[in-house]
Formats: C-alpha cells, sequence, structure tokens
C-alpha cells in the first residue's frame, strides 16, 4: 500500500504475501545406480594386442565421413592408422572404450591404446599423425581454443548429411 508523506515522497508498505495451502504427493522411487558390468578397455585390448596403431572411428554412411577416411588414407603413406566404422560391433566395443554411448555417431573417434580423442581434437590428433604439412598444421590449429574448434565441428557435423549426403551403407 503506498501512504503519501508530506515532503512528497511515498511510503510502501507491503502486506506479508498470501499463503496458500497446497499439498501433493510425490510417487517416485530411483533405482539405486549400477556400476558398468564390463571393462571396456579391457574388453578391447585385444584390438591393441598385434597392432598398435590408432583407430579412426567414422560414420559409415556419411559422405563427408567417408571423403575424410578415403583422403587420410590417400595421405598416410606409411599407414599409421587403423578405420572402423562407428556402426560395426568393433566401433560400438571401441566407443564404450572411449566412455560414449555404443550408438554415438556425433563426432568422429580417434582411439590410441592408452587414450581417446573426439571431435577436433581427433582431427587434430589424425594431423599428427599424416604425411607433411599437416603435422605443422595441427600444431598451428592447436593455439585455437577448443570451444571455437568443437562449436565450428559440431556446426559441420550437425549438418553433415544435409551438405554432403549420406549412402545406405559404409564404403570403406
Amino acid at each position: 500500500m503506498a501512504l503519501p508523506l508530506s515532503n512528497g515522497c511515498i511510503r510502501l508498505t507491503l502486506s506479508p504475501p498470501a499463503r496458500f495451502r497446497h499439498q501433493s504427493t510425490i510417487f517416485a522411487t530411483l533405482s539405486p545406480s549400477r556400476p558398468d558390468t564390463v571393462n571396456w578397455v579391457e574388453a578391447t585390448s585385444s584390438f591393441f594386442d598385434q597392432d598398435t596403431r590408432p583407430i579412426m572411428l567414422f560414420d559409415g554412411v556419411c559422405n563427408l565421413c567417408n571423403g575424410g577416411v578415403r583422403f587420410v588414407r590417400n595421405v598416410d603413406r606409411n599407414r599409421r592408422i587403423r578405420f572402423e566404422a562407428l556402426q560395426s560391433e568393433s566401433g560400438k566395443k571401441l566407443l564404450r572404450r572411449s566412455g560414449r554411448a555404443p550408438d554415438d555417431i556425433s563426432s568422429v573417434v580417434l582411439v590410441e591404446k592408452d587414450r581417446s580423442y573426439i571431435k577436433s581434437e581427433a582431427v587434430l590428433k589424425i594431423m599428427e599423425y599424416l604425411e607433411l604439412p599437416f603435422p605443422q598444421l595441427a600444431f598451428f590449429l592447436q593455439f585455437v581454443p577448443l570451444f571455437v574448434r568443437d562449436f565450428m565441428y559440431d556446426n559441420v557435423a550437425n549438418n553433415r548429411y544435409a551438405i554432403f549426403g549420406y549412402s545406405d551403407s559404409c564404403e570403406i
């Protein structure tokens, strides 16, 4: 309520808020969290027993991704990188090893024996395995902040089917 004072000011008094009595009952239970029963690093260690080269996981039906794999194969004369489609059973296991959902095809993933890389970090790491001038280019690109690189990566990845199309099956 506003009360005018003699000096031209107005004094405001606020009444206490109205109280409503509202009763509700919530019927919900939380199930206890279950730890993943499979150690995916151990379960996929056989991928690196005989061959320690990193594995590039890619979207097997994406035309952009398949073109990227062809490019890497052509430039990687020493065959330092292996390839596996994200949709394959091996790809799904390696995704889990990398801490990602087995149906997550949103990013290229580079899986090394002891570490995995996603999004722009995977692209830069793949470039380090290639012939000149790509390792030098990767060196300079690492100075671009990760959030900027991943923002650019996500924009291309989210629109890759619309821009580049897709195929019905994996070409590689």
